[in-house]
């Protein structure tokens, strides 16, 4: 079967409207990743291939450059009513806090908020205002990514094991997100949050959930409405403290594979516009747009045609573009590429695509819901 069938059928289900919208959804601000050139030219003398891996190549916790140059890019584009087009920025609010973790001798996990771990690399003050112009601006719509992109408990577990001699070394240079891909250890990918390992577990984030989206309302300035749970699984049962708490939109994979513990998963269909149990509304990708990775020739064609599809689908283009591709603090060229082409890219759309719409995520979450 062809790609274009493939994605024709992808897009089949769900809510349907002649209004040509257009979303970008941008994942892991906030998240330190790999935290300093130093640190990256030290786990490569080590064995550790990160250069082989995109994130760990590229990313690290954004700073006033990246914000400055996503904002200026933004708004030199204006759609069909006069807006800008905006990033839905999901966002972590918190990072592990090494040094406490270290002085309590591995007994219990510690974490720092954002607004601590900014205070740490010396750009508090200059963020906090960056972040409330693109707010105040349309440029930017923060929500809610996870309170840390990482699996807390199972990493918590790996690191107290003599066997996983990388994972503690990462510990050591204060990250933890090194890709399964690149490291010589057997284990899953520590970076999703929420992949249990045990169902007891999901006690435990039940905290995680709560404090997270208190601590995102207490780093923005109001409640986060949209939820796109880190690397994707996610065990349907939390989904009440997210109502609780004021989520009323998730993000889900088309063919979403749940998470119940023990190694067991659950497979279920999702689709765009589909209301669980407790009436949240689900929304789903169907565009992608990530020139950081350069084993796609080019982003631009291939994000068009995502896009060209959705529309004939009658279905808005939710376009996937994560923190990565602009981010300038390991290699100022990575973000170059990244504007660069995005620029390209939203020059192209509304040439070919006059009358579209720029929404946030949770603009189309109330549109689907008023229009159902």
């Amino acid at each position: 079967m062809s790609n274009y069938l493939l994605r024709i059928l992808a897009n089949a289900p769900g809510w349907r409207t002649s209004r040509k919208i257009i979303v970008f959804e941008s994942d892991d601000w906030g998240s330190i990743r790999i935290p300093s050139k130093e640190v990256y030219e030290i786990l490569l003398k080590k064995g550790v291939k990160v250069d082989q891996d995109i994130y760990s190549k590229y990313e690290t916790l954004e700073n006033e450059e990246d914000l400055e140059g996503i904002f200026s890019l933004l708004e030199k584009y204006k759609d069909s009513n006069g807006n800008n087009p905006c990033f839905t920025a999901l966002c972590i609010v918190a990072n592990p806090d090494f040094k406490k973790i270290r002085s309590n001798n591995f007994d219990s996990y510690e974490y720092e908020t954002l607004l601590e771990t900014y205070q740490r690399y010396g750009r508090k003050e200059k963020m906090i205002k960056l972040w409330s112009q693109g707010i105040e601006n349309d440029l930017i719509r923060p929500q809610f990514h996870g309170r840390e992109h990482l699996n807390v408990k199972y990493w918590f577990r790996r690191l107290k094991d003599k066997a996983f001699s990388t994972t503690k070394l990462a510990f050591d240079l204060e990250l933890t997100g090194l890709d399964p891909s690149i490291v010589k250890e057997s284990r899953k990918d520590y970076q999703a949050a929420f992949d249990i390992e045990f169902p007891e577990d999901i006690d435990y984030l039940v905290k995680v959930l709560d404090s997270g989206l208190d601590l995102f309302n207490d780093t923005f300035g109001y409640r986060a409405e949209y939820f796109v749970p880190t690397n994707g699984p996610f065990n349907s049962s939390l989904n009440s403290i997210l109502q609780k708490k004021g989520i009323r939109f998730i993000n889900t994979a088309k063919l979403n594979k749940e998470p119940l513990g023990s190694g067991k998963y659950r497979r279920s269909l999702r689709y765009l516009g589909k209301r669980n149990k407790l009436g949240q509304i689900y929304l789903t990708r169907n565009a992608f747009f990530e020139p950081s990775d350069v084993k796609v020739a080019d982003w631009v064609s291939n994000c068009l045609k995502d896009i060209s599809t959705a529309f004939y689908c009658k279905k808005p283009a939710i376009i996937s573009t994560h923190r990565v591709n602009y981010s300038g603090g390991l290699s100022q060229a990575n973000r170059d590429l990244g504007l660069k082409e995005l620029d390209r890219l939203l020059k192209t759309i509304l040439r070919n695509w006059p009358d579209v719409e720029f929404l946030t995520s949770d603009q189309l979450g109330r549109i689907i819901i008023d229009t159902k």
